[in-house]
């Protein structure tokens, strides 16, 4: 067999070039990509053997321009040229003319194959065949193709049409001319391309499909319920959906197959498919497309509806133990932010507090921390007048724990030591009456701990704030094997009474929150360790990807790489997990001492104020 020709594709490949572009599935993605092309006004040619699929990416279409004439969006006459410009088939003949092909059929290495070796014998030797596959290796499909160096990957995200980032995915085959074109293409979508190289999951999905996969083995233990982790993810990190209840949109199925690949290719454990994946999915419980999966999706609707009804699992009032104790008046312990934070958010809600820290100056600061951030939300008429000087004056500053000997509530918010919390509670079970609750708000360490170091460990629970406490929802309550039911009833009582979200989780390195964030936060450095990726691409590809808030490396340095440094460690040392071990590139910016924002300097460098 003579040496095949190579096409030049150092020409005439252009964005502008890539006019006609083939999409072959029609599936949810499929269709997304569709309108998007069509939108851009490119000629689209859509491919799917089953006819059923055809017809319904094209009403998904018609509708979805109705609704943006109806918005004043488009003109009822560019509805129709849109409409005209996309075309269905049945047959990868009708492929023929394309200068693009972008595959989105099922993630199945046999099926992609067989599509783009297919298509070798029937596009022309300069068009481009884009694979869409999020967890099987491009590299591998390109060497199967007769011409490797025009095969790469383009990777949209679901919802196509609303979802920034599309990931270019070039192997070492590739030509980068093919790259440049795809990327710019992309562009001209309205998207913004990231060029990443070949490996499951590529940068989005390899962060986060961990996460996700994480979150589904902390529910299979039993450590917290699928509402508790949703609830947490969203209120602790602004996260759009909660990890459980996007397992059931991707398709519980799919993050199976992800993960297969990427613990196929990493060896991770933390990649390995949680079991109940897997029995999830042999049993047909998919997730939204199915009606069930990690909930339970109304019966009444099509498949695929988003709307959660009640099953066995679900909470009931009947759930909520039987009252707690009374509390009137809370002690609040410490100076800092997290300390006059919480104490803002008591006194708002009406309870008498006292603010102790180590002398009663370091005290009046923290109450005058308190007035300013009240007077702010007087100022963005968050709060009147009169509800401001009620909080203040609901606040007694005081320079000694003796002050809290008739609180109903103690809780700490010194520094996160073991050995400074512990005598905190020693002194604390000297000087408050019998029957009142102590709490820590420790993020990472013990709190049984902290409850040995008293007489009274069944009074003793982690209630752990977030910061800034009067802002964010989220209060993780955690039990120790010694806490007693009515002191477990009286915080998530006291908790309402301050309008934030508890949810229930065991006395565990991380809790929920942290246990599920860290070790995504850790897979991020070490990507960039690796030379993968970017921390500009990265953080860009959760924004635009994920819906995160924050990229990781934005997150990172906000929170202090030292302090992040520090959970890493309790969570390794705890679940003895190698892939928990904290990325060598994050203890080696801490010991330079790049701690973040905070001095300066961390994975970016900040102007000094």
């Amino acid at each position: 067999m003579g040496p095949q020709s190579t096409p030049d594709l150092s020409t005439d490949v252009s964005p502008l070039s890539l006019s006609t572009v083939a999409v072959v599935g029609l599936g949810t993605m499929g269709t997304g990509i569709a309108e998007v092309l069509t939108r851009a006004g490119r000629e689209v040619i859509g491919i799917d053997t089953d006819e059923a699929a055809a017809r319904q990416a094209v009403a998904t279409l018609e509708s979805s321009t109705a609704r943006a004439v109806q918005r004043e969006r488009i003109t009822e006459r560019e509805r129709q040229d849109l409409l005209a410009r996309f075309r269905t088939f049945s047959d990868l003949q009708a492929a023929a003319d394309a200068d693009l092909v972008i595959e989105v059929v099922p993630e199945d290495y046999e099926l992609k194959r067989q599509v783009i070796t297919t298509l070798d014998g029937i596009v022309r030797p300069e068009t481009i065949i884009a694979t869409g596959t999020n967890a099987l290796s491009v590299t591998r499909l390109a060497a199967d193709s007769r011409r490797p160096e025009r095969v790469l990957g383009v990777h949209f995200f679901n919802p196509a049409p609303a979802m920034k980032l599309v990931e270019v995915v070039s192997s070492v085959l590739t030509a980068p001319t093919a790259v440049a074109a795809v990327t710019e293409l992309a562009r001209d979508l309205g998207k913004d391309p990231i060029a990443v190289g070949d490996r499951p999951g590529f940068v989005a999905d390899g962060l986060l499909f961990g996460y996700l996969n994480q979150a589904a083995a902390m529910y299979e233990s039993k450590y917290a319920t699928r509402e508790d982790i949703d609830a947490a993810m969203r209120l602790g990190c602004g996260l759009p959906m909660g990890p459980l209840a996007l397992l059931d949109l991707i398709g519980v199925d799919t993050a199976r197959t992800v993960l297969e690949a990427m613990y196929a290719d990493s060896h991770d454990r933390l990649h390995a498919p949680a079991p109940i994946l897997g029995q999830l999915a042999e049993a047909g419980l998919t997730g939204r497309k199915a009606g069930r999966g990690f909930y339970r999706y109304s019966d009444e609707a099509t498949p695929g509806s988003a709307t959660v009804v009640p099953d066995a699992e679900t909470p009931t009032a009947a759930d909520e133990q039987a009252a707690g104790r009374t509390v009137r008046s809370v002690g609040v312990a410490g100076s800092g932010t997290m300390a006059s934070g919480i104490a803002e958010v008591f006194a708002k809600a009406g309870f008498e507090v006292v603010l102790a820290a180590r002398s009663l100056e370091k005290a009046e600061k923290a109450k005058a921390r308190i007035t300013k951030s009240l007077g702010r939300s007087v100022d963005k008429g968050r709060l009147t007048a009169e509800a401001r000087d009620a909080a203040l004056a609901a606040i007694t500053p005081a320079g000694s724990l003796d002050a809290f000997a008739d609180v109903d509530l103690a809780v700490e918010a010194v520094a996160e030591d073991l050995e400074v919390k512990q005598q905190l509670f020693g002194t604390l079970d000297k000087v408050c009456k019998p029957g009142a609750v102590l709490a820590t708000t420790t993020s990472s360490l013990p709190v049984v701990a902290c409850a040995r170091a008293t007489s009274r460990p069944q009074d003793v629970i982690g209630m752990h704030f977030f910061n800034p406490a009067p802002a964010m929802k989220l209060v993780e309550v955690v039990r120790t094997v010694l806490t007693a039911d009515d002191v477990h009833a009286t915080v998530r009582a006291v908790c309402a009474k301050v309008r934030k979200h508890p949810v229930d989780c065991g006395d565990r390195a991380g809790f929920i929150v942290n246990a599920l964030l860290f070790p995504y936060l850790n897979n991020a450095i070490k990507m960039v360790q690796e030379h993968y990726a970017s921390l500009d691409d990265i953080d860009a590809a959760m924004k635009l990807g994920g819906g995160y808030p924050m990229g990781p490396f934005e997150l990172l340095d906000v929170v202090g790489l030292d302090v992040s440094l520090a959970i890493e460690k309790v969570l390794h040392a705890e679940f003895r997990d190698p892939g928990l071990a904290p990325a060598p590139l994050l203890e080696h910016l801490v010991a330079a001492g790049c701690l973040g924002r905070k001095t300066g300097r961390g994975f970016r460098e900040y102007a000094r104020r």
